[in-house]
């Protein structure tokens, strides 16, 4: 969840929103919505109730056939609908609104009557179905709705909108006429594969759903698909077209309305269409209407407003963050009152992320991106170019306030292997000035990576330590400069023994202090792994010696939640209190197959971590 987030990806998205109306009534004829979390049951907000007054937007009283899109900038939300109240007739209606959110919630709008905004319409009969796209080509919103003058047959026209999203840019142009020129409504235009295709409603010669293809939507070139897509012998109108969420599947919905209900197909060709009604649910009954995924934040938005539907079930706040990220550090500062996690950026080939981001947050549930704090690729960073991995974060209270330490590893500019870096800054977004060097360049062990720098602040002694290394771990006391390593003091203290299915040490190490014990956590098994996990050990000092808890394991995977590769963590206590939050990262759902490369999408979550009386940590039971 983000505000003033990066670039939303498809795995931010937690469901979906359907926009419908329900009959010909006019006090059926408004927007309603429902929400899915899995594409295939939906369930009605408001009780099936109106979320947008018919009144208060349209000219006629009553809107039809809504469609909503989200914006190219993956924040704001465009609906067009049909201005429309059927008892008045077919033919009676001249007129579709154009509505523009940025919440889902609040929209303004503004009401186009085709007749009376151009000249040479004076037969126009009917303004049917809007929908809008964004055409790449052009750089702006095309929306395509058909029409019919006089005895003619419908034609699907677009017109492009101005940037407020309040009017047509020129006239209307045809945008699709079938080679047999007879009529066609109900257009609804998916790109994919660099193709665009125009599923509509034919009329008149064979009543049903056909697709049309092209490369450019404002060339005229069309080619015509010639069967129908509908898999039933009933009428239907009102297709939509929506992707499932990290799938390759799409699913083909439209309006069976002599039966008052949906039918749903899946198809990842758009040739071949599979009937899956044995899987969809609904507790309502709507009308042509249309299918947006949407992120937690959206979801929790709308529950908000309008309730969460009984039998929905929980929304998981996880991931919390937008985008790829991994090796989450999360810190609670004194001075801001905040909490801040600082990750590496994550979904580059070879984990080749080149900066560090922040988030920051009041609650550890809404968190707010801060933007790029460390960037290795800029002059910011001298001596490091690249594979910006695994920060931590340190805040060290001064006499004139605090300073925030940012510990790091990347790759040196004049080769070898990773070191770690340190920057300093008087806040903890920054600006963050760099140390100018590494702080550590060699193993202590005469191998393995100089990563994953962990740094702690001892309450027992008020000494500060370091602690880093891959297929080892090392830990040193830090002066007072939190810059600079006391040489003697640097200790191997690798937990021994375990295996990849219990505590084999990897990565990561991560230490705390809770009742007088120094608990030492770290990865196990392949970051790229489904069986990455955390384990852990306690000890009576800052170095060591780690005793491995006899129940080690804190985090694993669950296949049937779908959760895999849970680890490289950091933890948060919150102030004043006894309750810890586990931060990790894990290999997002849809990139677990080997041929997408596990290990370089990888998201961030939280949940609640636990102790059982005599201080042992409970197995986290993940979400």
């Amino acid at each position: 969840m983000a505000n003033g987030l990066e670039k939303i990806t498809e795995k931010d998205f937690a469901g979906y929103l359907f926009v419908y109306f329900t009959g010909n009534d006019i006090k059926e004829e408004a927007i309603r919505y429902a929400v899915s979390y899995d594409g295939y049951n939906y369930y009605s907000l408001n009780g099936n109730n109106p979320v947008i007054s018919s009144a208060e937007i349209s000219s006629t009283g009553g809107v039809r056939d809504p469609h909503i899109l989200r914006g190219h900038d993956g924040k704001t939300f465009y609906m067009v609908v049909t201005d429309m109240v059927s008892a008045k007739g077919w033919d009676s209606n001249r007129a579709m609104i154009l509505l523009k959110s940025d919440d889902l919630v609040n929209w303004k709008h503004t009401v186009i009557n085709i007749q009376q905004r151009y000249k040479g319409h004076e037969d126009l009969k009917r303004v049917w179905a809007p929908q809008t796209i964004y055409d790449e080509e052009a750089g702006k919103y095309m929306i395509y709705w058909s029409m019919q003058h006089g005895s003619g047959p419908d034609i699907i026209y677009y017109a492009y909108a101005n940037d407020d999203f309040n009017d047509l840019l020129g006239e209307p142009k045809p945008l699709f006429i079938p080679e047999n020129k007879t009529s066609c409504i109900d257009g609804d235009i998916v790109y994919k594969d660099g193709t665009y295709y125009l599923f509509y409603k034919t009329e008149g010669h064979g009543n049903g759903i056909k697709v049309a293809t092209t490369k450019s939507l404002t060339s005229g070139v069309w080619e015509e698909k010639p069967d129908y897509k509908q898999q039933t012998k009933d009428a239907v109108e009102g297709s939509c077209t929506f992707k499932l969420i990290g799938q390759d599947k799409y699913i083909l919905m439209y309006d069976v309305y002599m039966r008052g209900k949906y039918q749903f197909t899946e198809t990842t060709d758009f040739e071949n269409f599979k009937v899956v009604d044995q899987d969809i649910s609904m507790d309502f009954h709507p009308r042509h209407g249309t299918v947006m995924p949407v992120t937690r934040e959206e979801m929790k938005r709308l529950f908000d407003k309008w309730g969460k539907p009984a039998g929905l079930g929980e929304l998981s706040l996880n991931p919390v963050l937008p985008g790829f990220h991994a090796d989450p550090e999360i810190m609670y500062s004194n001075k801001t009152g905040k909490y801040y996690i600082y990750s590496t950026t994550d979904g580059q080939p070879g984990w080749g992320g080149w900066y560090f981001t922040a988030y920051s947050s009041d609650n550890l549930e809404e968190w707010k991106y801060e933007g790029v704090i460390l960037d290795l690729k800029s002059d910011q960073v001298q001596w490091a170019d690249g594979n910006a991995w695994a920060p931590c974060i340190e805040e060290v209270k001064v006499k004139d306030g605090y300073k925030y330490y940012f510990y790091y590893s990347g790759n040196p500019k004049n080769g070898g292997g990773k070191e770690i870096g340190v920057a300093i800054a008087d806040n903890p977004t920054g600006p963050f000035k760099d140390l100018g060097k590494s702080i550590i360049s060699e193993s202590p062990v005469g191998g393995g990576q100089q990563i994953d720098v962990d740094v702690f602040a001892d309450p027992v002694s008020g000494k500060s330590y370091i602690y880093w290394g891959n297929g080892y771990m090392a830990g040193a006391e830090l002066k007072k400069d939190m810059v600079s390593l006391k040489k003697k003091s640097i200790t191997v203290m690798t937990p021994e023994g375990g295996t990849l299915q219990d505590y084999a040490y990897r990565e990561a190490p991560y230490v705390f202090y809770r009742n007088g014990l120094y608990y030492f956590m770290w990865s196990v098994d392949d970051t790229g792994s489904a069986n990455y996990h955390v384990a852990y050990g306690t000890s009576d000092s800052p170095l060591g010696k780690i005793k491995v808890a006899a129940d080690p394991i804190v985090t694993i995977q669950n296949p049937e939640k779908e959760i895999y590769g849970p680890a490289h963590n950091s933890v948060i206590c919150k102030p004043g209190t006894d309750e810890w939050y586990i931060v990790y990262h894990r290999i997002n759902k849809y990139y677990i197959d080997g041929e997408k490369a596990p290990g370089i999408h990888r998201e961030v979550c939280i949940d609640k971590m636990e102790f059982n009386e005599d201080g042992t940590i409970k197995r986290v039971q993940l979400n």
